[in-house]
Parts: C-alpha cells; sequence; structure tokens
C-alpha cells in the first residue's frame, strides 16, 4: 500500500490490505472533540475534529497534514480542527456513532458510502456544497460515488484509482515488442507475455493474484475490461452477473496462457507482494495494476522508474476504479457542516494548490508524475489539462511512460467495486486459484459454485 494518505486505499491497491488497514487504523477520540451538536470551541469558534491524521511512524506525511491544519487555520480563523488520527474502523463505527464518538468529518472508501447513505449514518451536505469552488469541476462518476438514489450528496470523493495494465518495457525490448505499443487487447496481452515468458531464466510473462481475496479483485477489473458485471441490482436487490461469456473468458484466458502457453510461470497462489516482487526483480512482464505499484516497486523492491509503463487495461470496455474520501457526522450541525465542506475543499479539492502539494513532494523526494497524488485523477475538463501541465512541468519521474493511460482515462468508462466486495472476491479466489493450478479445471463449474455463493451472500446483503 502506499504511504501517503490520500492513496492508501489502492496501494497497492489492494482490497484484502486496505480491509485489514481500516481494522488497524482506528481512529482515536474523545467525548470532548469528537461529533455532534456541540459547536463549542473557545472564542466562538467552530471546532471540528477529522479524521485521517497519518500516525507519527509515516513521519512526513504527518508533518504535512499538521501544516496544512495550521494553514487551514490561519486562513479560516472561526474553525479550530482537531485532528485525529486513523480512519473509519467498520468493526467500531456503530458504536462510535452511537456514543458520540464519532469525528465530524470521517475518512471512507467507495465501497462504504453505499450502506452509510442507506443507513443514514452520514449527513446530507447537498445544500452546503452548491456554491462550494470547483464542484462542476470533480468528475461526475466519483461525485456520484456519494450520492443516493435522488441525487442527494452525503460526502466529497477526495482521491481515485483505476485499473490498468502495468508493464516491463525494458522486457519488452528484450523480447523485440515495442514499448510504446503495450498490448491494447487481452490476445494481444496473450502474445506478448508468450514472447516475454521465452526469454527463459524464469521470466514470466503474466501474473495475477489468486488469495487473500485479491484474486476476486483482479477477476473484477479483467470482467470489467472485457465488459462484464460482477452484480446487477433489481429492485433494490442484488444478484451475481458474473457467470457470463466474459467470466468465462477471463478465466479461460488466464488457464491457457498459464498451461497452454507456459507464459505465467509455475509458481502460482501470487498476492500482491509477490508480483511486485518479480517486477522489481525485472522476471515478469506485465499484470494488471493501478498506478500506485510502480511506486511500491521501485522503493520497495528494487525497480527503476524508467523501466516501467501503464497503458489501459486490454480490451478498455470499462475499468474499475476506487478511492476514498470524507463524509460528515450524521449528528452535526448546519456550523460544522458547513466548516466540513470548507476543510475539505480546501484540503483536497483545489487546483489552485496542486503547484503547493507537488513541491512539498518534490522536497521530500517523493515521486511526481504518477497518475496519483499529488496529482490524483479526480479532475475533468479544463482543471484536469492544468493539472496535467504541473505535473509535466514538476515531474521527477518518466511521465510519458503513463500517457497512453492518462490519454485513455476520460474515455473509459469507470466502475466501482460490488456491494459486499470483500465476500464476493473471498468466493472468487477459489475460481482464480483453480484455474491457475489444475489444468483439468471446469470452468463452467466453478463459475457456478462462485455464483451460488455470492447469491447467498447478497439474499442476506
Amino acid at each position: 500500500m502506499s504511504p501517503t494518505p490520500s492513496t492508501r486505499s489502492r496501494s497497492l491497491a489492494l482490497a484484502s490490505a486496505a480491509v485489514l488497514a481500516l481494522a488497524a487504523l482506528t481512529a482515536c477520540g474523545t467525548s470532548s472533540d469528537s461529533g455532534g451538536d456541540d459547536d463549542g470551541a473557545p472564542g466562538g469558534k467552530v471546532k471540528l475534529s477529522v479524521n485521517g491524521q497519518p500516525p507519527t511512524t509515516q513521519a512526513f506525511e504527518r508533518k504535512l497534514f499538521d501544516k496544512h491544519v495550521r494553514q487551514f487555520e490561519q486562513a479560516n480563523p472561526d474553525i479550530d480542527i482537531v485532528p485525529h488520527e486513523g480512519f473509519m474502523d467498520p468493526k467500531t463505527f456503530n458504536a462510535k456513532l452511537a456514543g458520540g464518538k464519532l469525528e465530524d468529518v470521517f475518512y471512507v472508501y467507495f465501497t462504504d458510502t453505499r450502506g452509510l447513505i442507506a443507513k443514514k449514518q452520514a449527513a446530507d451536505i447537498t445544500d452546503y456544497i452548491k456554491d462550494m469552488p470547483h464542484r462542476g469541476d470533480v468528475q461526475d462518476e466519483l461525485m456520484k460515488v456519494f450520492q443516493d438514489e435522488r441525487d442527494r450528496q452525503y460526502g466529497l470523493p477526495t482521491a481515485n484509482y483505476s485499473m490498468g495494465l502495468l508493464y516491463n518495457r525494458a522486457l519488452f525490448e528484450k523480447a523485440g515488442l515495442d514499448p510504446d505499443k503495450p498490448p491494447r487487447t487481452w490476445a494481444e496481452v496473450r502474445a506478448a507475455a508468450r514472447r516475454i515468458a521465452k526469454l527463459g531464466d524464469n521470466t514470466a510473462g503474466y501474473a495475477d493474484f489468486s488469495k487473500n481475496n485479491q484474486g476476486g479483485w483482479h477477476f473484477t477489473a479483467e470482467l470489467y475490461s472485457r465488459g462484464g458485471r460482477m452484480a446487477t441490482e433489481r429492485n433494490g436487490k442484488w444478484k451475481a452477473a458474473f457467470n457470463s461469456a466474459a467470466g468465462r473468458a477471463t478465466l479461460q484466458d488466464l488457464h491457457d496462457m498459464r498451461w497452454e502457453d507456459d507464459s505465467m510461470g509455475s509458481k502460482q497462489l501470487l498476492q500482491a507482494e509477490d508480483v511486485q516482487r518479480m517486477m522489481g526483480s525485472g522476471k515478469l512482464g506485465m499484470y494488471v495494476s493501478a498506478a500506485d505499484n510502480i511506486a511500491v516497486i521501485a522503493k520497495q523492491f528494487g525497480g527503476r522508474y524508467q523501466d516501467y509503463g501503464l497503458a489501459p487495461v486490454p480490451d478498455a470496455k470499462a475499468t474499475l476504479i476506487g478511492g476514498e474520501g470524507y463524509m460528515v457526522n450524521p449528528k452535526s450541525s448546519p456550523k460544522k457542516i458547513k466548516a466540513a465542506v470548507k476543510w475539505l475543499q480546501w484540503k483536497f479539492l483545489d487546483p489552485e494548490l496542486v503547484e503547493r502539494n507537488i513541491k512539498d513532494n518534490l522536497a521530500a523526494k517523493l515521486p511526481v508524475g504518477l497518475p496519483m497524488p499529488p496529482t490524483p485523477d479526480i479532475w475533468k475538463g479544463a482543471v484536469r489539462d492544468r493539472v496535467e501541465k504541473a505535473k509535466h512541468t514538476y515531474a521527477n519521474v518518466p511521465v510519458g511512460n503513463y500517457q497512453s493511460f492518462m490519454e485513455a482515462a476520460p474515455r473509459i468508462t469507470g466502475l466501482i467495486e460490488p456491494p459486499e466486495a470483500q465476500q464476493v472476491y473471498a468466493a472468487l479466489d477459489n475460481a482464480m486459484q483453480a484455474v491457475l493450478t489444475d489444468k483439468d479445471a471446469d470452468i463452467d463449474a466453478l463459475l457456478a459454485t462462485a455464483e451460488n455463493k455470492v447469491d447467498q451472500i447478497y439474499s442476506a446483503f
């Protein structure tokens, strides 16, 4: 996972690790500074408790967050920010809300918003963002993640990720492939993987995750790219939808690359760090990933930024998106909601401050130029163009390696994770494991079994 607060949900990019992070980073609050109707702060100020403050073990991120709090308070002397470490822990959320311990402003993953809105566990902020600066410059699909069926707004997105094809440019060149023309279809991925695997020396052309819920997560991303869907909703009820032609093609391609092409290597049952290690050691050609994996590979596994490229997901009929944002305690007073919107817009949704964030990251020798914070791809139109220009101006990594991904991103439909995502992913792990470890795996039976499990999950949802 990425060490920065704004990309923690994806880092690195891993659904099961994200769940563990939620459980581990419990927000700390007291009745005197947590959410509720009490606006009380000395001098008539609005006291606003917010979580998302990085722990002291993340020194740069903590220092930057605290600096931003000070700068915001100087610019808004009528608001007193009370920062709390941690995030929203689903295991304690209900108790904190009922007991008045929940912060006024709390961090959420995209997968959490639907349930919180349905249970009325977040404040309706629609009327408070009507005049919010740059509201219309945020991508519509990201704003919709925080809306109900009546388009009422219950939170704001602050960062997102979308999946692409991460590939090793050095291995592409070695295999006689053009690194500036990465595969655009799954058929091209398969062909390129065969050529890379023929380099020998335990080099795999393609790799995939298959355990700890990460297999189901990647199945989802690959299914979406082919135009499939994980689940459909009708009259408020959800049903599995992946037992389809796109679902079968997803598993069949993996089976054939593993057993017919021998382009995925013999070692399977992999998870994120295994695949990142393979990429960092120069032994892997491609895998489906978000951009933040590039920084992890470079920082933790000995890779070089110039060796990696990021392309759109193959077939590109849709892409899995995820991300994070903030919601407001439903017990908050109008004054607190107004202050919360002001804080969130200032801290996360102000393109005027993009260069400030870039320069802070450059000073800390962190990468600038990847499709991730400090220049998150949450904008549209002229603001997106402006942020991209700033990113190119200050980049310390080769932005050209990711250009095809960025150019395609506005044209590819983004789909969020399915309801009850972690349980659904667990049901699909078995199918992913089977096709990669059993040459005689019955794909139709695997999909039918997973479909039955997921329908049972949704029947209790």
